[in-house]
């Protein structure tokens, strides 16, 4: 009889440990992010105690200076995927390399360019009347803050990319209601941002398929192809450089100068035709010893995706922030002073909270969502991910000069939504006029029907329905949470 090798069976032992280990790091990461998120959420407090140290009304400051880094982390875990999701589905980044780009930019954009003066009344949303009192207003404004980011978080939780901007909008109008009843709302203003939850991602999918659709037409589907890239592709290129410019101008760099729109679109002509001359020889000379095939034509995109989606972040950045740190604003000012102001400025010690917390939500949590946006709702390459990407500069551009809210979440995501469904159309449309998809004789089966479309119908339902709920969700919960902090807190 052979005796057992001691080897294989330590070797055995050893695997099993190994697996094991393996299971217990990926059961304990969602809980290193949690514990390093609460570590973060306490600076933020104490970091909020020392220098409002003997201030009046301190220990609310810093309770919502809490809330403003948990509503910053999660802006970092949601909203940031829409910038980097298609860069990473295309392949063009590496998720590291999105979240070190996103991380910088966003920062950056924050820290720079980041919203100067905010209205603390939340862009008109309710009543300031009604808020007379300087401490109604402040638990208004921080149930507003703690109910927009559970909301979000929720929505990260189960994977749908949602709007901050209109998750403050709902958690504001439910605080404003629970606190002087339906008449401090301002619906007129209300009825604005519900036509934008149609208007938005509509456009900025529309914009998404006309560029697809030029792309195929101009380069895609010609006999030479790379020659023709190398004359679309600086046209492009100068388009991007002129919706950036333009974006940037109108959104980007209002603390250092106010800029009005047809200045921005004099601003974006200049770059667009500077980008435009610049980047002709340096396609040329990426185009050199090319083969004439779609897969050579992705090369030409990727670093201008890649800029792209650095600009992105640099405008969300500067642009989004104040969803985080705006009503943590108000709070200060009105603790400081006793009583509510129209307008406040944002202290930098507020902004950094706001600027460190999303760069913080991105690395711990930004993984899932850019994900899902990127791989999961509809497969990306180089010249979809850049469709998307300016059709969100564009889609807010137009949204500036018509006065709409809009959601950069939104558009960007429609974006995604409508590069999917025009792809779904063009496969159609080829299919029967080359007769592959079906024959004459013998139709289609509906689940093959189902098996070959383009765009999961289950995210994008999902994501439809969590942008309705939003402002609804939001308001109820932040009544609760007003009912809650003026019971026990305010008592």
């Amino acid at each position: 009889m052979t005796q057992p090798d001691p080897w294989k069976t330590l070797d055995r032992d050893l695997n099993r440990l190994s697996r094991l280990e393996s299971a217990g790091m990926y059961v304990s990461r969602p809980l290193v992010g949690m514990g390093i998120s609460l570590v973060f959420i306490g600076l933020a407090a104490l970091a909020a105690s020392l220098l409002t140290g003997g201030e009046p009304g301190q220990l609310i400051i810093v309770v919502a200076a809490g809330f403003g880094a948990y509503m910053a982390l999660n802006i970092g875990a949601n909203d940031v995927a829409n910038n980097m999701g298609p860069a990473v589905g295309a392949k063009a980044l590496s998720m590291l390399g999105a979240i070190l780009i996103a991380a910088i930019f966003e920062s950056a954009g924050a820290l720079l360019a980041g919203g100067d003066v905010v209205s603390t009344i939340s862009k008109g949303i309710i009543d300031p009347s009604g808020l007379a009192e300087g401490q109604t207003f402040i638990w208004a404004m921080m149930a507003a803050l703690l109910a927009a980011a559970i909301w979000v978080n929720l929505a990260t939780w189960i994977g749908a990319p949602v709007s901050t901007t209109h998750s403050v909008v709902g958690g504001v109008m439910g605080a404003g209601i629970a606190a002087a009843g339906l008449v401090a709302v301002n619906w007129v203003s209300m009825g604005k941002i519900a036509a934008s939850w149609v208007i938005s991602p509509a456009l900025g999918g529309l914009i998404a398929a006309a560029m697809l659709a030029f792309i195929k037409w101009k380069i895609i589907y010609v006999e030479d192809k790379i020659a023709a890239a190398r004359k679309w592709v600086p046209v492009l290129i100068g388009i991007m450089a002129a919706a950036f410019g333009t974006y940037l101008a109108i959104k980007g760099l209002k603390k250092i100068i106010k800029i009005d729109l047809p200045t921005a679109l004099l601003i974006g002509l200049i770059a667009g035709i500077a980008f435009t001359l610049i980047s002709k020889p340096f396609i040329r000379r990426q185009a050199e010893g090319l083969e004439n095939r779609n897969r050579s034509l992705k090369v030409l995109f990727r670093l201008p995706l890649v800029v792209s989606a650095a600009l992105l972040s640099f405008a969300h950045g500067a642009n989004d922030v104040a969803n985080a740190v705006g009503p943590l604003a108000a709070i200060v000012s009105a603790a400081e002073t006793s009583a509510m102001a129209t307008k406040v400025t944002i202290p930098l010690w507020v902004m950094m909270i706001g600027a460190f917390g999303i760069s913080f939500g991105l690395l711990l949590f930004g993984p899932k969502l850019i994900g899902m946006v990127g791989n999961q709702i509809t497969k990306l390459n180089p010249m979809r991910a850049y469709c998307v990407a300016l059709s969100a500069a564009i889609t807010v551009i137009a949204a500036s000069w018509l006065g709409l809210p809009v959601s950069s979440t939104h558009i960007a995501v429609g974006g995604v939504f409508g590069v999917g469904f025009f792809r779904e159309w063009h496969a159609e449309r080829r299919s029967r006029k080359l007769k592959i998809a079906r024959s004459p004789s013998k139709p289609m089966a509906a689940e093959e029907r189902r098996r070959r479309k383009l765009v999961r119908r289950s995210h994008f339902l999902t994501i439809v329905a969590a942008w309705i709920i939003t402002v609804p969700a939001t308001a109820l919960l932040s009544g609760l949470c007003f009912w809650m902090l003026t019971t026990f807190a305010g008592s």
